[in-house]
C-alpha cells in the first residue's frame, strides 16, 4: 500500500502537538501549512523542516475569528492547489478551578477556541474538501481523554472536548458522501506545557495530588501520521494514545 500524501493544514501548528504532527508529516513528504496566533514560532517549526522532503508553510490565524479562518483555508488552496488533510489541533485549557467560581469570560474563551475554532476549521475544510476534484480529504480532531473521563475541576474544558467528539461525530456522517473522512485523536498527559504537567502531580478523583507518567510529544505526531496515512477509503473513528501506566483505565 502507498503511503498517502497531500496537503495539510496543522492549527496551533506552532507548538506542542501541533508542532509534532507538523514535523511528522513533513517527514512523510506532506506539504504541511502551519497555523496559530503567533508568526515567531510558525516560522521557527518552518525552519526546523528544512530539512525535511515535504514543504511546510506558515499562515498566522486566530481560529476564533471567522475572517482568519476562512483566509487560512482559501490561502491554503491558492498557493498549494488544494486541502486533503485539516488536523483540528488548536485548543486552551483553563486552571483548576471550582464550578461555582468560574468566570464566564473563562469559560467564553475556552470556549471560543476550542469548540467555535475547530468548528469553523472543519466548515471550511469541509467547504474545500467537498468542491474539490478529486473530491474528499480528512479531518482529524484533536480530542482528549477529558471527552471520556474528567479531571476535577475541569468543567470548561471537559465540556469543550465532549463537544468536540459530537462534532467529529456529525462530520463522520455529513462527510460520506463526499469522501471526507472524520476521526478523533484523544490524548493523555503528552509532555507539552498544557499536559507535561502531570508530571509534577495532577489532581485525583478522591481529592488527592500524584505525579502521572507522561509520554514523548512526538508520540502525538506518529498517531497523526498514522490516521492520516491511511488510504482515502479507510478511517480510524477515534485512537487514544497516551502512557501505558497513565490512570484512566480502571479505578486508577
Amino acid at each position: 500500500m502507498t503511503a498517502q500524501t497531500g496537503v495539510a493544514v496543522v492549527t496551533g501548528g506552532g507548538s506542542g502537538i501541533g508542532r509534532s504532527a507538523a514535523l511528522a508529516l513533513a517527514g512523510a513528504g506532506w506539504t504541511v501549512v502551519v497555523a496559530g496566533r503567533r508568526q515567531d514560532a510558525l516560522d521557527a517549526v518552518v525552519a526546523e523542516a528544512f530539512e525535511f522532503d515535504g514543504k511546510v508553510d506558515a499562515i498566522r490565524a486566530d481560529v476564533s475569528v471567522e475572517d482568519d479562518v476562512r483566509d487560512l483555508f482559501d490561502t491554503t488552496v491558492d498557493r498549494h492547489g488544494r486541502l486533503d488533510l485539516l488536523f483540528n489541533n488548536a485548543g486552551v485549557g483553563a486552571p483548576p478551578t471550582d464550578l461555582d467560581s468560574i468566570s464566564l469570560d473563562t469559560w467564553n474563551q475556552v470556549m471560543a477556541v476550542t469548540v467555535t475554532g475547530s468548528f469553523l476549521c472543519a466548515r471550511e475544510a469541509f467547504r474545500v474538501m467537498r468542491a474539490q476534484d478529486p473530491q474528499g480529504g480528512r479531518i482529524i480532531n484533536n480530542g482528549s481523554i477529558s471527552a471520556y473521563s474528567p479531571r476535577p475541576l475541569s468543567a470548561p474544558y471537559t465540556v469543550a472536548k465532549h463537544a468536540v467528539s459530537g462534532l467529529t461525530k456529525q462530520i463522520q456522517l455529513d462527510g460520506r458522501p463526499f469522501g471526507i473522512a472524520c476521526g478523533q485523536l484523544d490524548i493523555g498527559n503528552a509532555a507539552t506545557s498544557m499536559g507535561g504537567g502531570a508530571a509534577n502531580g495532577a489532581q485525583q478523583a478522591d481529592g488527592t495530588v500524584r505525579p502521572e507518567p507522561t509520554m514523548d510529544v512526538a508520540d502525538t505526531g506518529r498517531a497523526v501520521l498514522y490516521m492520516a496515512s491511511l488510504p482515502a477509503g479507510t478511517n480510524v473513528p477515534s485512537l487514544t494514545v497516551m502512557p501505558t501506566a497513565m490512570p484512566f483505565v480502571g479505578r486508577g
